[in-house]
């Protein structure tokens, strides 16, 4: 078997490579090394999770001057050498971790520039000097227009996902770049898909570029180890179908893709209360609580990450078990783009797609350009025994590994109950001495009534005025058109 070693890469990345236990080349590195090593423009095609990373990585390193050359004196002082453009923040900080690895003892100089955090620091590192620059064409291009950034020297450029920038509409972005770089440069061009804008955009930046083609077009590019699921599902019952699932027998980093963020925002804050470590992934979030939950992520201290297509562009994640497609995804591009997140590296994977009946005909297509054997999908639900039997989830296995929250007391009127809104209120026993009776009578200082008075007169409906005087009590009846009754008034005289 082929080692990196006997296709001559330099012995410090080699050194560097296998203390990250990556001593075997992949078909696409094994086929690009090869001829990029000798400084040989290129375009590379091969479905995502290949390893494309360290196909134009290491020829970059390699062919850049280390500091420990007495050439790199004679360089443009802090100028980078080498230009990397990657379409999403996420593929730009993986491929710069990966460069990074692998240049450990070389001594280079690595930088990610991005947009969503503060200038400040990048401009620090480029002030400072760097050798290799990774980062999105939006960033790239502010930073050259505020002449931050100088890339009139690099010897190589290297567009990786090139489809993808296509899709998000960077290809004007990218060819401004393009003209900004010496025409000597070594240009790389690596794509899953060949659409007519990047075939033109090669034609007329790249000086004959040898293709190579690791795997052909979409019939290749699913993941052979990936076993792929399809079901009809309702859309109340997904949470308690996917809670199910991360108990299977085999789950491990599970990422569930959404079309909307509200949804992915939804979605992991429910399994977050059925007890599932899951964090959301979407635009709409802050750049540091992304990369903090991807670094979560990857560090196994979160199981379920909830993104959106347009956030988890470029994720490169070992030990994804399971791809869940809580919707039916747009095209079979998409489709390919998420469940390749899972089986990379030659890993096996799962992944499981939920169709809803209005998407019923979009999935037929995507079936039928992939060549599927899915045209129907089965209708399930939660507690389906097909489901238990495809997924190996153990039988009994509920959708919620805490118990629910219980429900804090409420008062009698928070509950609804009869009665008043406010609390009743204890009241004290009053003692007190009266001096007259309710009609106005004299009470003796013993409580009796006074002597001369009758029962019929205390029984008299009469109050005491404010001048100490009985008033009698006056009941007035109205009549049916609300104005007083002089008969009734003369009844209860």
């Amino acid at each position: 078997m082929t080692t990196f070693r006997e296709l001559g890469v330099l012995p410090e990345i080699c050194d560097a490579l296998e203390r990250a236990n990556i001593t075997t080349p992949f078909a696409i590195q094994e086929m690009t090394l090869s001829v990029a090593l000798l400084g040989t423009d290129l375009i590379g095609q091969a479905r995502t999770g290949t390893g494309k990373t360290l196909a134009f990585g290491i020829p970059v390193m390699q062919r850049s001057v280390t500091p420990t050359d007495p050439a790199y004196a004679d360089l443009p002082q802090g100028k980078p050498q080498a230009l990397i453009v990657a379409p999403t923040r996420e593929l730009a900080l993986q491929v710069s971790g990966d460069l990074a690895l692998a240049s450990a003892d070389l001594g280079l100089r690595v930088l990610t520039v991005y947009g969503g955090v503060a200038y400040e620091p990048q401009l620090d590192a480029l002030t400072t000097g760097v050798d290799i620059v990774v980062g999105t064409p939006g960033r790239l291009i502010d930073l050259c227009n505020r002449r931050s950034l100088d890339i009139s020297h690099v010897h190589a450029l290297v567009l990786d996902e090139a489809d993808e920038m296509l899709d998000l509409g960077f290809l004007p972005d990218v060819e401004k770049l393009l003209s900004m770089t010496p025409e000597t440069r070594q240009t790389m061009l690596f794509s899953a898909t060949m659409p007519g804008a990047i075939v033109a955009l090669a034609r007329t930046h790249m000086r004959h570029p040898m293709n190579i083609r690791a795997e052909s077009s979409y019939d290749t590019q699913l993941v052979p180890a990936t076993a792929q699921f399809i079901y009809q599902a309702h859309d109340l019952d997904k949470p308690e179908i996917i809670a199910r699932i991360l108990q299977a027998d085999d789950a491990e980093k599970v990422i569930v893709f959404t079309r909307t963020k509200r949804q992915a925002q939804r979605v992991a804050e429910d399994l977050a209360e059925r007890g599932f470590k899951a964090s959301p992934l979407h635009g709409d979030m802050a750049q540091i609580a992304r990369e903090k939950a991807l670094t979560k992520f990857r560090e196994n201290k979160m199981r379920v990450l909830v993104a959106t297509d347009v956030a988890a562009r470029g994720i490169d994640v070992q030990g994804v078990s399971h791809v869940i497609n809580y919707t039916c995804p747009e095209d079979e591009k998409t489709y390919i783009h998420r469940i390749g997140r899972t089986g990379r590296a030659g890993a096996s994977g799962i992944a499981v797609t939920f169709v809803d009946w209005a998407d019923l005909h979009r999935w037929k297509m995507i079936n039928k350009a992939l060549e599927l054997p899915f045209d129907e999908p089965q209708e399930i639900y939660s507690t389906s025994p097909r489901i238990f039997h495809d997924l190996g989830i153990p039988e009994g296995t509920k959708g919620r590994i805490v118990p629910p929250r219980p429900e804090p007391e409420r008062s009698a009127s928070e509950r609804g109950d009869r009665g008043s809104d406010r609390p009743r209120r204890e009241r004290a026993p009053r003692n007190r001495q009266r001096t007259r009776t309710r009609s106005g009578e004299k009470v003796a200082a013993n409580g009796d009534r006074a002597e001369g008075t009758s029962a019929t007169t205390e029984a008299s409906p009469s109050a005491e005025r404010p001048d100490g005087q009985p008033r009698s009590r006056r009941r007035r009846r109205r009549s049916g058109s609300g104005s007083s009754s002089s008969s009734g008034r003369a009844a209860q005289a």
